[in-house]
């Protein structure tokens, strides 16, 4: 899908070899969407983490609404995945904290189970999202695996905890629940665990990848949807990032494909064969034993997602129009769902809550970066939730898990965000970015204006 008037976007080439002469990072903090997730049983339910906080949809993608980051209140850190429950309820591991929304993204609050340590990854079982995993990853701290079968209400430790492992990323596989892949390092090791007792066991493989020139960051990825000894990971190494494939249950790893930029996420679809990967400019498609080969859409953080036979992918407004698109066909052909000048205004929630009170007054600013129609923001009516955007939680969803810091005490510094992720960072001179924005929006504008002109 090329650009709705390409004429328009060649004013903008000048602006945008200017910012890319001055940063790299994440287009230079553009506005961006970064991952993308939908509630499970309830695929018109779509939310899409973003460098501005989050875009949330309850109708199929027909209406995008905003939930600004201050209301969220992750700080520096840019929740990489989100996992949106079918009860209800939202959470995401920050690297920092555990996040966790019950009210469909009106309010959030830190779990205070993991009030002394960084919890870096999270992963759901396949079938049954009341089984909830999470790995943490502080320094000077025990670290390991937590295990919550309530969905994320209370948590236990597994067997696999102790001082020096730092670990950073957990998946189950969907051909076995009970399998369970971690990834972290100690003592500067590189390790793949598994267990095949859904965490009550582990083994675990050292993986110093003799053909790569100083290795770091070994991270497990994906696993297989249809063998259980079937797992992919990533490594970065000589400024690269390495696809890495194990058919023995990460005891051995062959290269896939080697992808000279910073990943975002990757998927595999339904019979294991074909792999995705999205990256901070690029989107790569390709047979599971590699190579990928580079698509020409989309572009800019691009993320991708599977549900069944679709696929979801993010992308760069300021690039190709939009933000989210939808395939049918294996990443062939994207229909454009939404790009960020669509956004219709901030999330409508209760009255009282963090989105109600804090984001409308923020959004005219947005609004004016965006290109966005500046949709009169006074409050929505006070319906006591039953708006079918109001983010009430359905019956049957679980409390809110709380607060992790108590009234007076001072809350722990984060840990800096992690260099790989590529998301919402600002770098190099602000100038070039101001003056591309600024240009972006007005070109964005202009075509509002033309479009409405068009309409009877």
């Amino acid at each position: 899908m090329m650009p709705r008037h390409p004429h328009r976007w060649s004013l903008a080439l000048p602006l945008l070899a200017l910012l890319a002469a001055t940063t790299a990072r994440a287009h230079a903090g553009l506005p961006e969407t970064s991952n993308v997730t939908l509630r499970r049983g309830h695929p018109e339910d779509i939310f899409l983490g973003a460098t501005f906080g989050a875009v949330i949809s309850r109708d199929g993608g027909k209406t995008f609404r905003w939930i600004c980051a201050d209301a969220i209140g992750y700080g520096g850190w840019t929740p990489t995945a989100y996992l949106w429950r079918e009860a209800g309820d939202i959470l995401t591991a920050t690297g920092s904290e555990l996040m966790r929304s019950s009210d469909g993204g009106c309010s959030w609050s830190k779990h205070p189970y993991f009030k002394d340590t960084w919890v870096s990854g999270m992963a759901a079982h396949p079938t049954d999202d009341r089984i909830l995993y999470v790995v943490t990853a502080r320094y000077g701290k025990p670290n390991g695996v937590y295990r919550s079968l309530d969905g994320g209400e209370t948590w236990a430790p597994s067997p696999l905890m102790r001082l020096g492992l730092v670990l950073n990323a957990v998946r189950v596989s969907p051909a076995n629940p009970r399998r369970i892949y971690v990834s972290g390092k100690e003592d500067n090791r590189l390790l793949l665990l598994r267990s095949d007792d859904a965490g009550e066991t582990w083994t675990e493989t050292v993986h110093p990848l003799p053909e790569l020139q100083l290795p770091y960051d070994l991270l497990v990825e994906a696993a297989d949807p249809v063998s259980a000894d079937g797992v992919w990971a990533r490594v970065s190494a000589q400024g690269s990032t390495f696809l890495l494939r194990s058919d023995d249950g990460g005891q051995t790893f062959t290269t896939v494909s080697r992808i000279d930029d910073v990943f975002i996420n990757m998927e595999l679809s339904a019979d294991g064969k074909t792999t995705w990967v999205g990256t901070l400019n690029h989107f790569f498609q390709g047979p599971s034993t590699g190579p990928l080969t580079m698509r020409s859409l989309p572009t800019g953080n691009a993320c991708v997602l599977r549900d069944g036979e679709t696929l979801y992918a993010c992308g760069s407004t300021w690039l190709h129009d939009w933000a989210l698109a939808r395939s049918t066909d294996q990443g062939n052909t994207w229909t454009h769902l939404f790009g960020l000048y669509e956004i219709q205004g901030t999330h409508h929630c209760p009255t009282g809550t963090p989105v109600r009170t804090v984001c409308p007054g923020r959004w005219p600013q947005l609004a004016e970066q965006l290109g966005a129609p500046l949709y009169p923001e006074e409050p929505p009516p006070d319906d006591g939730g039953t708006r079918p955007d109001a983010g009430a939680p359905d019956a049957g969803s679980s409390s809110d898990a709380g607060s992790s810091t108590d009234a007076g005490s001072t809350p722990e510094t984060p840990p800096p965000p992690k260099s790989s992720s590529g998301c919402g960072a600002m770098g190099g001179n602000i100038v070039p970015l101001l003056l591309l924005l600024s240009t972006l929006t007005l070109l964005r504008r202009g075509r509002r204006r033309q479009t409405q002109e068009r309409s009877p």
